[in-house]
């Protein structure tokens, strides 16, 4: 064995037989002394000249202990061993502290540990596919500006990528498309909803991730009717287990998918999330089985004309980025000309619509592009959370270094080098920084789950986002320790350390040091704690007034009271004036239940993201788009939308009636300029079909698509009329009471009279609202939770670094008393020197937050990044803390006993 092994090898087992080989080592030493002793005493040397002589030759036994020890010890790791047995014992002792300074660091690094597994999840974490970087995403753009890509692409155009790749003209393997949805799938206690993906045939291939039992889709499964064993569906893990309690022969099994009979052939791992990993679906049909899933309706028999498709792709072995974009730039013209619309090429041509290519080594989704930005400015407030925990932890560490400073000195007059003593400070700011990181690690999954659920409301069961802790979270969390046990601790240790080595052991650690005490450093790291935390109050004040004003502006309707309940008829035998009978049984039966006032029908929510418009003509026959809904008898009296004019729908107005509308007050002005929408009723327009259609009321307006837009020109069709087959609609309900009974009751209700439907799913029109507004309402209450602990951590920082330096001129308040100070003086005196500190850091942080806050114009409605009334607030509330965290330390000090603080020295 060579020999820098064999002494490492015995270094390292020391380490477990430290106390054996001590006492090995004392055995030894005694043997050598009684031989040496021996030797003289049988040369005729007397016993007192020989134990003198021995104790000369060897020396102090102590000091070959040590020698001996550094032979075969790691010096190092056992004073790191010391140095952590040490602090442990300090930290323990001083457990106020301690806690104080643990939940301070634990807020911090869990706020961003929590933000970046958000981050991580939406926007890092690659997909769980192999070789992801391998994946494309495309889109398409006009005019060469790629700024506002569109990645939603029409099935022909899917069809005409995969024929050229398939010719070898693009450098791709694979290229496939995919559309998220949701399908009724039937079982034993009646119809479920699933969520679901519609996938191209080279989808799974693309993936390349083996299924977990039997076989993926492939291209002969995405054609019209299926394989030639019919319509295949691959399932989840999680399906599986839930539908067929993991049966092995689950593989050949029959499911009924929207009243369509499909044979399951795979099954997918847990693992696999799909392309887009907001998704996660439980089932995967053909997407050229999507006429028979979506009928009545067809996106693929729509062509051109219908916007649904996301597509991926997966690049060959080494080819770039640049090379992919280039390839299907080039074929974009022929793309285009394969559709043989004369229109529609002629159209794209003239917008100069191109192909392009990105990575898509992390999947596509769209939320990423909805709060990408939002969660990178909540991301950098985390940030601010930190700093400011770091500031404050480096303040209260300063103060309590310069109580420790006689210790310290003396530990230096003893031997200890500045080295030595500086290792042991971080190692103590390291063993908080660690633990602090550790209790906010372990609250991250907690409430990263519960900001992502915040964050994916609005989109019901079709979104969930993994943000589980993997190896980017981890190293993030040690990089968050590492750097805060530097910055907490390397200043006050090297403060701690330097200076005069008498005069702090003469002094003491309650002696009058002006030069120390008025040392620059503490007073600016107090006034930067009050400037960081005036920007995060300002911040969190203009976003939490943006909101208010949002939902202050007014919707039009009063959404308090409403609940919704979603009917889906696609799949149930009636259609016609059958299915409108049936839709006016569930209104009369709704409205027999215990608190219901008011039912009504609405195929569009207000603010729900859907939207539908079409053009109308006003007088002079310019056209006008016009947002549309088709709604039934009393849905204005349910949102309680005003009726400015005329009357609203009933249930008799039916096709044999004659074609009627109802506009809003936007809408009667565009369309009627000239007149006064009062006298519109009655009057006769062209309809969306170009034929006459009778207006028959106007109501005031209601906002549309979201509330920051002023309230659009609607108009409202009767669902009576409606030429939409099997037409799906959403009950709108105004009840008194709780919501949870009347859900039962419906449930009971529309199994009764409509077995078929799956089971209604149930929201209030007032979480309709809310989910409209999802980045800015969580950007605010993110915000105000920390400027709350903004303005916590700064309070107990500057108690406890104030209560720590006056605590420090016990000595000197004392001689002021004992002179003739009165109690007043001492307060004044005291609180004036601190306030002034909080003065300059509000001053300071009004003029910082003047220009941070416009990077939050984008996200402020009705409020101006410099809003007088927010930052005048965000200052008096930042004072008022400096000035209680001052106040109280002085109050102690003029309490001091002068005696007694005489005496002490």
């Amino acid at each position: 064995m060579p020999e820098g092994l064999h002494n490492f090898l015995l270094r390292l087992t020391s380490l477990f037989r430290k106390y054996r080989l001590d006492r090995e080592m004392a055995e030894e030493l005694e043997f050598h002394q009684a031989m040496l002793r021996d030797k003289m005493l049988s040369q005729g040397i007397s016993p007192s000249e020989a134990d003198a002589t021995m104790r000369q030759t060897f020396g102090n036994p102590g000091r070959w202990h040590e020698r001996l020890r550094e032979l075969w010890q790691f010096r190092t790791l056992e004073n790191f061993l010391r140095d952590v047995s040490f602090s442990a014992r300090l930290l323990r002792k001083s457990l106020g502290f301690t806690i104080i300074a643990v939940l301070t660091l634990a807020l911090g690094v869990g706020a961003n540990t929590t933000i970046f597994s958000l981050i991580n999840g939406l926007l890092l974490r690659p997909l769980p596919v192999p070789h992801s970087e391998q994946m494309m995403v495309l889109s398409t753009h006009q005019r060469d500006d790629k700024s506002r890509a569109k990645y939603s692409f029409n099935a022909p155009y899917l069809r005409s990528l995969e024929l050229r790749q398939r010719s070898g003209q693009l450098p791709f393997t694979d290229v496939f498309g995919y559309f998220g949805t949701l399908f009724q799938v039937k079982g034993n206690s009646g119809n479920e909803v699933v969520r679901s993906v519609m996938v191209s045939g080279q989808y799974f291939n693309a993936m390349q991730v083996p299924p977990l039992m039997g076989r993926y889709l492939t291209p002969q499964d995405d054609t019209a009717g299926g394989n030639p064993a019919g319509l295949a569906v691959v399932i989840s893990e999680r399906f599986w287990q839930r539908w067929f309690n993991r049966a092995p022969d689950a593989v050949g099994r029959k499911l009924l998918i929207s009243n369509q009979v499909f044979t399951v052939v795979g099954v997918m791992p847990k693992r696999f999330t799909g392309a887009d990993p907001t998704q996660s679906p439980d089932l995967f049909t053909p997407l050229a089985a999507e006429p028979i899933l979506d009928a009545p309706y067809s996106m693929i028999d729509s062509a051109y004309h219908a916007w649904w498709l996301n597509i991926m792709a997966r690049a060959k072995p080494g080819t770039s980025i640049e090379q992919a974009n280039a390839a299907v730039a080039a074929l974009s013209s022929s793309i285009i000309h394969d559709s043989g619309d004369a229109d529609f090429v002629t159209n794209a041509i003239k917008d100069q619509v191109r192909f392009s290519a990105e990575s898509g080594s992390r999947g596509f989704s769209y939320f990423r592009s909805m709060f990408q930005k939002p969660l990178e400015i909540v991301f950098v407030m985390c940030g601010g959370i930190l700093l400011l925990a770091c500031i404050n932890l480096t303040s209260l560490l300063m103060a309590r270094s310069a109580a420790r400073e006689r210790e310290l000195a003396t530990r230096l007059a003893m031997g200890a080098t500045r080295r030595r003593l500086v290792q042991q400070l971080l190692i103590e700011s390291l063993m908080i920084a660690m633990i602090g990181t550790g209790v906010g690690l372990a609250a991250a999954p907690f409430l990263s789950r519960m900001l992502a659920a915040m964050l994916l409301s609005g989109a019901g069961q079709r979104a969930q986002l993994d943000t589980s802790l993997d190896v980017r979270v981890l190293f993030f969390a040690a990089i968050i320790a590492v750097t805060t046990a530097v910055l907490i601790g390397l200043v006050p240790a090297l403060r701690s350390t330097s200076g005069s080595l008498s005069d702090h052991i003469k002094d003491g650690q309650y002696a009058r040091q002006s030069h120390q005490r008025r040392a620059i450093l503490p007073r600016i790291l107090m006034a930067s704690e009050v400037c960081l935390a005036l920007i995060l109050v300002a911040g969190a004040g203009l976003l939490a007034t943006s909101v208010i004003r949002l939902y202050k502006v007014g919707t039009g309707f009063d959404p308090h009271g409403v609940v919704n309940i979603a009917l889906s008829m696609d799949k149930q035998p009636l259609d016609g004036e059958a299915l409108t009978r049936l839709y006016q049984q569930i209104a009369e039966g709704l409205s027999r239940q215990p608190g219901v006032k008011s039912v009504g029908f609405v195929d569009i929510l207000p603010l729900s993201g859907a939207s539908e418009t079409d053009d109308y003509p006003d007088i002079a026959g310019t056209e006008h788009i016009v947002f549309g809904s088709r709604i039934g008898a009393d849905y204005f009296h349910a949102m309680r939308i005003p009726i400015l004019a005329g009357r609203d729908f009933t249930w008799s107005d039916t096709i044999a009636s004659g074609s009627k509308i109802i506009l809003n007050e936007s809408a009667a002005r565009a369309l009627f300029p000239d007149r006064s929408y009062r006298s519109v009723p009655g009057e006769n327009m062209p309809g969306s079909q170009k034929k006459p259609v009778e207006i028959i009321g106007i109501v005031g307006d209601t906002k549309y698509n979201d509330l920051r837009s002023p309230a659009p020109a609607s108009a409202y069709s009767p669902m009576t009329q409606s030429p939409i087959h099997k037409g799906s609609y959403t009950a709108v309900i105004r009840i008194e009471g709780p919501a949870a009974p009347f859900a039962a009751a419906t449930r009971d209700l529309t199994m009764r009279l409509a077995p078929d439907i799956p089971v209604p799913v149930m929201t209030t029109m007032s979480s309709v609202v809310d989910d409209s507004i999802t980045a800015e309402r969580m950007m605010a209450i993110l915000a105000v939770y920390f400027a709350a602990c903004a303005l916590l951590v700064t309070g107990i920082g500057l108690y406890g670094t104030l209560s720590y330096a006056t605590a420090r001129r016990t000595s000197e308040i004392g001689i002021r008393m004992a002179l003739g100070a009165k109690r007043v003086q001492v307060v004044t005196l005291v609180f004036r020197e601190n306030a002034a500190v909080a003065l300059v850091g509000s001053v300071a942080g009004l003029a910082a937050a003047f220009f941070a806050s416009r990077v939050l114009a984008s996200f402020l409605y009705g409020t101006s990044a410099r809003d007088p009334w927010v930052l005048g607030g965000s200052v008096l509330a930042l004072v008022a803390i400096a000035c209680v965290a001052s106040l109280l330390p002085a109050l102690r000090a003029a309490r001091i006993d002068p005696m007694a603080a005489i005496r002490c020295e």
